[in-house]
């Protein structure tokens, strides 16, 4: 269920010196701009006929570009959400210099950022610039006034000089207003009103920027969406050849293992038929080491379908799992879990995170001559502050320098994580200590039933 967050007044005042921080520059940024973006381009358009002009407009248009970012730039300064821009390498892959060099006259968002830089942004920054210095004018002004009052004489001040002026004319006007207390307090309560509503007022006129910026300089919509789905390919690419890579192990470790017991089994109990009538004992020998060899290869294969589901993680969840695990480890190994209390994990995701742990406190038993291990889980909160990842963290205190290589664990990590639509980072200096971070979407993360 979605929840509206409700804006204090509190933190309309924590906004307000950021806001000004964009309000008060915007007159010199607004007049430099539309200077500079309407000399290049009309100088440019005018010079077309020789060829050179079209370089100027280029130039026009490269400067609007960085006019456009650094408005984006104050906009997030100004702690308003943070506004994507686009790609601008989109429209000149695969070509030459020229082709690149010309790219942003066939580019729309070039020319977005002209008009906004040109044209909207003047009109509507002088706009909201005006309203910006004659509020805190007459906020500063008015709360002020009792000082100023102290060095200016009163007929010359304000509403004082008004009433004044007007007694002069031979107007009647009661006593009240003639006074001069009354006109303090009505001065500074003028003055107090436009203080206490400028945290609104700023809001709403960086808003409209934010707003103008949304629309002319970000990404579009599409873009975003043929962003996605190359990611999406890309994420089924790497779970492919992650699942794929995870079978060819199975298929390996069949193969070394429980397959050639299972030959040695066959060849066993083949010669102790042989050797039944003729020499009993040494049958009986023979069936023995057989059934030691079964044993054997029983246990293998159960050490192989831990690495999918062990039976503890279905009956248990992760948290046992993981602690199972940490017992079976070569090296002394510790799992913390920060996860929060009732959160039920989707089996497929918990399989997942105990196999990424699995094999990277294999990759640590293998290569990283530590001498301890720890496990930790714990959830990261999306933009809405709810758990939407789960964080799988290995660490070790080896001699580190580890590195993804194609065909190794840490690359296999890094395949099954991308196919989940997670990322993995590595952090792994010389000297240690090794961080192995998955992080993994929640998905379908739900608090368990009561």
């Amino acid at each position: 269920m979605e929840t509206t967050t409700r804006r204090g007044y509190g933190r309309y005042w924590a906004g307000l010196l950021p806001e000004l921080g964009f309000l008060l520059p915007m007159l010199p940024i607004v007049i430099t701009g539309i200077t500079l973006l309407m000399t290049l381009f009309w100088t440019g358009v005018g010079m077309i006929p020789i060829f050179i002009g079209v370089f100027i407009v280029l130039a026009a248009l490269f400067v609007a570009r960085g006019f456009g970012i650094l408005e984006l730039w104050r906009l997030r300064g100004a702690l308003f959400p943070a506004i994507t821009p686009p790609r601008w390498d989109r429209t000149a892959r695969g070509g030459g210099a020229l082709s690149k060099l010309l790219s942003p006259m066939i580019d729309g968002h070039y020319w977005l950022y002209l008009l906004h830089g040109s044209l909207v942004n003047p009109i509507v920054g002088i706009i909201t610039w005006s309203i910006t210095i004659a509020w805190l004018s007459i906020a500063l002004a008015g709360i002020g006034y009792p000082i100023v009052a102290l060095f200016v004489p009163d007929d010359n001040v304000g509403l004082v000089g008004l009433v004044q002026y007007l007694v002069d004319e031979g107007a009647v006007l009661p006593e009240l207003l003639i006074n001069p207390a009354f006109h303090a307090v009505v001065i500074v309560a003028v003055g107090l009103v436009f203080l206490l509503t400028l945290p609104f007022v700023t809001h709403g006129l960086t808003w409209i920027h934010h707003a103008i910026a949304r629309g002319m300089l970000s990404a579009w919509r599409s873009e975003e969406l043929r962003v996605q789905m190359a990611d999406l390919s890309a994420s089924r690419s790497a779970a492919v050849a992650a699942e794929g890579t995870a079978l060819r192990r199975l298929e390996r470790d069949i193969h070394d293992g429980p397959q050639q017991r299972l030959v040695r089994l066959q060849m066993d109990l083949a010669s102790a038929e042989r050797q039944l009538e003729k020499d009993p004992d040494a049958a009986r020998e023979l069936i023995a080491l057989a059934r030691s060899q079964s044993k054997e290869a029983l246990e293998e294969l159960r050490a192989l379908s831990r690495g999918f589901a062990p039976p503890i993680l279905m009956d248990r969840g992760l948290v046992a799992a993981l602690e199972s695990l940490a017992v079976r480890s070569p090296l002394p190994t510790h799992v913390e879990s920060l996860l929060p209390e009732g959160l039920a994990l989707q089996p497929e995701l918990e399989r997942n995170a105990y196999f990424i742990a699995a094999e990277a406190l294999t990759n640590v038993a293998k290569h990283a001559n530590a001498q301890n291990a720890w496990v930790r889980l714990e959830t990261r909160a999306g933009d809405d502050e709810e758990p939407r990842w789960l964080d799988v963290v290995v660490t070790d205190d080896g001699a580190g320098g580890a590195s993804t290589v194609a065909g190794h664990g840490l690359a296999g990590i890094a395949e099954r994580v991308r196919g989940l639509g997670g990322t993995m980072d590595l952090v792994s200096p010389a000297g240690g200590p090794t961080h192995v971070i998955a992080r993994l979407p929640l998905g379908n993360g739900v608090p368990a039933a009561r």
